[in-house]
């Protein structure tokens, strides 16, 4: 059988040279935009030393790479913290008991309408002007708290879409095999749910990554309010101290990117998946219930013959 999709067609003669056409008239447009904004940095200096001299500086660097730490210290704490909440939620958002369920879809739903920014600002600034209270919220706890609310429940509702778009074979033959509900869920739904959900959720970790930016409204000293100080210095170089930071912000994406690619690459490579697009289903299937006899052979449910006790 062809591996072309039946929903597309392959173009033709005429088809291809108009989209030759299209592609080199948009490469045009955008290089004449790119150009032309360099034309207008260029006439009005931003490109004299003189507004550059303040990066000469091993101080300013040294600033610079502190804002950077405290960028990927609150970015890898809300990482980890988002991944666990969106698991737990996930979990819950799945139960059969409507005690169980109905509040956890609440939480979810309040904490994806409540904005990123709102969050900390209420942690940070509410809880600080709490009269005759000792206790003190960081500006750094207040970043990670708020991201890692926000982004939990979005990535909770990225797993339970995965998990509920698995075949229902999956979890039946899960039964089938003696796992109980928790067996099914951590042995062969979660497993395949986070492959498949992996850009997904790879996407929701640059949005975190990025979301660390609005740290510096509570006075986080992360690399946006670094910037805003570095602006402020003689010559007020704000458009540089910005084009430095955002490719600092781009390279931190691409390699959070470039390593989601790998992950995936290696998902792909390994014997234990055959699903996926272009997959043989049912391989992967009888995969995933091997593996899980294993496990249960080991854990001594299974006797010597393979069949229940």
């Amino acid at each position: 059988m062809s591996g072309a999709s039946v929903l597309y067609d392959v173009p033709g003669p005429k088809a291809v040279r108009r989209n030759a056409i299209l592609g080199v008239v948009t490469v045009l447009v955008v290089l004449a935009v790119l150009g032309f904004v360099v034309y207008r940095f260029a006439a009005t200096g931003q490109f004299d030393a003189a507004r550059w001299n303040i990066f000469t500086y091993t101080l300013v660097w040294q600033g610079i790479a502190q804002a950077l730490w405290a960028t990927v210290s609150a970015f890898l704490a809300a990482a980890v913290g988002s991944l666990a909440l969106g698991f737990v939620l996930a979990i819950g958002r799945l139960s059969e008991h409507a005690w169980v369920r109905v509040p956890v879809t609440v939480v979810i739903e309040l904490l994806r309408a409540v904005p990123v920014l709102v969050m900390m600002m209420i942690f940070y600034y509410g809880i600080n002007s709490i009269p005759g209270s000792t206790f003190r919220m960081s500006p750094y706890a207040a970043v990670v708290i708020g991201l890692v609310l926000y982004n939990g429940s979005v990535l909770a509702e990225a797993l339970r879409a995965g998990i509920e778009a698995l075949p229902k074979g999956q979890r039946e033959a899960g039964y089938a095999i003696g796992l109980r509900k928790s067996g099914v869920m951590a042995f062969i739904l979660l497993p395949q749910a986070i492959r498949a959900m992996l850009p997904v959720i790879v996407s929701q970790l640059v949005v975190t990554l990025k979301d660390t930016a609005l740290g510096f409204i509570i006075t986080y000293p992360e690399l946006i309010y670094y910037a805003k100080f570095l602006s402020s210095q003689p010559g007020r170089p704000l458009l540089q101290a910005g084009l430095i930071v955002a490719v600092i912000y781009i390279s931190m994406c691409l390699i959070l990117s470039g390593v989601a690619k790998w992950l995936e690459a290696r998902t792909r490579r390994s014997p234990k998946v055959h699903g996926g697009p272009g997959g043989n289903v049912a391989a992967d299937d009888e995969a995933t219930l091997t593996e899980v006899i294993a496990l249960q052979g080991r854990a001594g449910n299974l006797d010597a013959g393979g069949g229940p006790r």
